[in-house]
Formats: structure tokens, C-alpha cells, sequence
């Protein structure tokens, strides 16, 4: 990713989109094939760029003139008909094509990743919580298995988002083709393997750089969702699981007993950098007329930097999956932690299907919950000992309702429904 972002690159890209026009206008039959053979192997040379850039101030016409200064007339042909930012946006699409396609990778992998864990742990029982409190059982596949489907949800975002950025634009000073007729725009954009934008002004017009952008910042923003969620389930008073901590690595310079989730921190905080950068995309796509650069500058550090923040965190999300630790017998004992209240909604239901009114059910359970919540005993103990629940459950009908594998018998439907079960994954877990 930083290769893609990197000046050489930009600045390759910007020569390709010349020549590629160079060559259309040959095709056109304006330039002479024997001025393009000379103009082929043509380079451009930075340091000179550089120097001449303190005098011009202008970054395309330094790098124009650091190629024509070493080669002969046929230097005249290059740029002909073009504005600056014909070539600048056409090589800026071709940088976001590559950025795209390598961070589709890093997704697919942190896809891929999470579909082995998610079926690894289809059965591990785990406490679902709501508001931060014990609702009812889970498993903890299944909390992988929502990740997954998110992440694949965000893969399509980002393979549309992709495409609306693939295109170029060789239209001239305010996209009329005045000076440069669509059939070179076709054959440039055919050649470079974009598509051609049907119509412009002087620019790419910027909504679709902001669909790109605030995608990025979709897929950081799930990114930073399971990363609050590890280093919530990290917390000492939990322990349920614990990111990635190698032999010989500290966790804090003056508690040396320190275990902190500071990989899954990391990806909350650059997950902000990016969602910063997608209000700036959104502000860029409102320009003067037909343009003014206000948002150039801007757009030299977004698109990079939320490229390779993005690139960053979605490596170290899978890095996180990969070698997660996962304390299932901690999961177990929080489970029980809250002394089967988790059979409140279950019971309730029993309640009412034997013929007891709702409101009158909800009182006997949510009075003996209370109770198990104030005084720390056990609520299916203080069941059993209640009068009206046993009136209604007697013995063993009360007794087959606090059983958990009530709350996981449809978990295989689910990784059926999602395409895990079967898996060939499954056999090698």
C-alpha cells in the first residue's frame, strides 16, 4: 500500500495516462508514428521536477518540462489538448484501483479468518449481554459468524465503491472536448483499463471519491465495532478473551503483571483517523463552477492516509482473529455468574403456556429475578421454593426449563442459512 502512495508510483502513473493520450492522438492520425516511437521510452526525472517546481509552482508543469528539457521536437505532442487535471484524476483512479484491490485482499482474508474461528467455536457457549448486562446464552462462533456476514456486506461496499472510482477523464479545460475530441478520451481510458466518465467538467466530480472514502471509513467502522467488543470481553472482571500477547512482550512499563488489548485499541483509534477523513470526501465534492482546488490539498493526505490506515488495521483485525485466545471455561463460569437468571424469559413463557396470565407471570418471575439480583441467591433455587411457580411447573416441568442447550439448538441452522455448515473448514477445525 505504501508503494501505491508513493511518488514514484504517483508520478509513473501520471506518464502513463501521457503516453497513453500521445497514443490516441497517434491512432487519431495527429501525431506522427515516427515522433511516438521517440516519445515511448520517454522518463521523467524527479530531481529536475523538483527544481523546477520551485520556479514554476506548479507541480504538472515541472514534471511536462523535466521530460521535454532531455528529448527533441517531439516533445511539443505531449499534453496536447489536456488540463491538468485530466491527467492528474486519470492517474489519481488508477492509485485508488490498486488501493481497492489491495485492501478487497486484506478483507477477503479477514473474512476467511473469521470463518474458521466462527465454526471453531459454533458451540462454545457464551453469556449474550444487552446494555452490558446478562441477557440470554449465545455462543461465541455466533458472535463470529455476525462479524463475518458484516465484513462480506462490507466487501460488496468496497467492490461498488471500487468501481465508481475506475474511470478516467480526458475532456479538456471544463469537459467540453473542445480541445481534445471523446474519442481520445475512449481509447486513453480503454487502454489504461478504466471506464470513461460519460460526462465532466474539469474534474472527476468528487461524490464518487467520497463514496470511496466513506466506504473506507464503513469497513473501519466495523473494524472498530469488534475491537470494542475484544477489548471489552478482555477486561480483567471478564477475561473471556484475550488478543495475541507473545513470550518476552510487555504490557506496561511499571505493572509488569499487564496484559492489555493495545493491538484492538489501535485499530479503535485509526478507525477515527478514517471516519475524519470521510466528512473532509464529503466536503470536497462541492467545488466552484467547474472547479477550484480546494480540494486537492486535502485529498493528498485522505486518500493515501486512509488507505493505508485501512490496510493497517484490517492486517492487524486478522492478525487479532488468528491467534485470539479464547478462555471458554471463563465463559462458562460468567454464564453461571448470574445464578440462572438467564431463564427468566423461558420460564415466563412456561408460565403463560400452561394458562397463567402474562402480568400475573411476569410478577412471580420478575420478584423471585429481584431477588436472586439483591441478595445473591440462586433464582432457580427460589423457584423451586415459590409457591405459585410450583402451583404452575410442578417438579420435573420446571426443572427442564433451566437447561442451555435450549438457547443453542438453532445455531447450526443459522451457520447453515450463512453457508458454514457444511464447510470443509469444518473437517480440518
Amino acid at each position: 500500500m505504501k508503494k501505491v502512495w508513493s511518488d514514484e508510483n504517483k508520478y509513473q502513473k501520471w506518464l502513463d495516462v501521457e503516453l497513453a493520450v500521445a497514443e490516441a492522438w497517434t491512432e487519431e492520425g495527429v501525431i506522427p508514428l515516427e515522433d511516438m516511437e521517440r516519445l515511448r521510452p520517454v522518463q521523467y526525472n524527479h530531481q529536475r521536477m523538483m527544481e523546477l517546481f520551485e520556479t514554476t509552482r506548479h507541480d504538472v508543469t515541472a514534471f511536462l518540462s523535466s521530460i521535454t528539457e532531455g528529448i527533441g521536437p517531439e516533445g511539443r505532442w505531449l499534453h496536447l489538448g489536456m488540463t491538468s487535471s485530466d491527467m492528474l484524476d486519470t492517474a489519481q483512479s488508477l492509485q485508488m484501483v490498486e488501493a481497492g484491490e489491495l485492501l478487497q485482499q486484506e478483507l477477503s482474508q479477514a473474512i476467511e479468518t473469521l470463518e474458521k474461528q466462527a465454526v471453531a467455536y459454533k458451540d462454545t457457549i457464551m453469556m449474550g449481554r444487552t446494555h452490558g448486562v446478562h441477557a440470554e446464552p449465545m455462543t461465541f462462533g455466533l458472535k463470529l459468524a455476525l462479524w463475518r456476514e458484516e465484513l462480506k456486506r462490507q466487501l460488496d461496499r468496497l467492490r461498488e465503491a471500487c468501481e465508481s472510482i475506475r474511470v478516467g477523464k480526458i475532456s479538456g479545460a471544463v469537459g467540453t472536448h473542445a480541445t481534445i475530441p471523446p474519442a481520445v478520451e475512449d481509447k486513453v481510458c480503454q487502454r489504461l483499463g478504466l471506464e470513461v466518465a460519460p460526462v465532466s467538467n474539469q474534474v472527476i466530480q468528487r461524490d464518487r471519491y467520497a463514496h470511496f472514502v466513506t466506504t473506507l471509513a464503513l469497513v473501519a467502522a466495523s473494524l472498530e465495532k469488534f475491537a470494542t467488543e475484544i477489548r471489552s470481553l478482555q477486561r480483567t472482571e471478564l477475561h473471556e478473551l484475550e488478543e495475541p500477547f507473545g513470550q518476552g512482550q510487555t504490557g506496561s512499563s511499571s505493572m509488569p503483571h499487564k496484559r492489555n488489548p493495545e493491538l484492538a485499541e489501535r485499530i479503535c483509534g485509526l478507525a477515527r483517523l478514517i471516519r475524519g477523513h470521510s466528512v473532509t470526501a464529503l466536503e470536497n465534492v462541492a467545488l466552484w463552477g467547474e472547479r477550484d482546488i480546494s480540494h486537492s490539498s486535502a485529498e493528498r493526505i485522505i486518500l493515501p492516509d486512509s488507505c493505508l490506515a485501512l490496510d493497517y488495521i484490517l492486517s492487524i483485525f486478522t492478525r487479532i482473529v488468528k491467534d485470539l485466545r479464547v478462555n471458554s471455561d471463563r465463559m462458562w463460569v460468567n454464564v453461571e455468574s448470574s445464578r440462572g437468571l438467564v431463564f427468566s424469559q423461558r420460564v415466563l413463557l412456561a408460565l403463560v403456556d400452561k394458562g397463567m396470565a402474562r402480568e400475573a407471570a411476569y410478577k412471580v418471575v420478575q420478584r423471585n429475578a429481584m431477588r436472586s439480583w439483591d441478595f445473591g441467591e440462586d433464582f432457580r433455587e427460589l423457584l423451586r421454593s415459590d409457591r405459585e411457580a410450583q402451583e404452575w411447573l410442578p417438579g420435573s416441568n420446571m426443572e427442564e426449563l433451566f437447561d442451555y442447550g435450549y438457547y443453542t439448538r438453532y445455531v447450526d441452522d443459522t451457520f447453515k442459512r450463512i453457508g458454514l455448515l457444511p464447510l470443509e473448514i469444518a473437517a480440518q477445525v
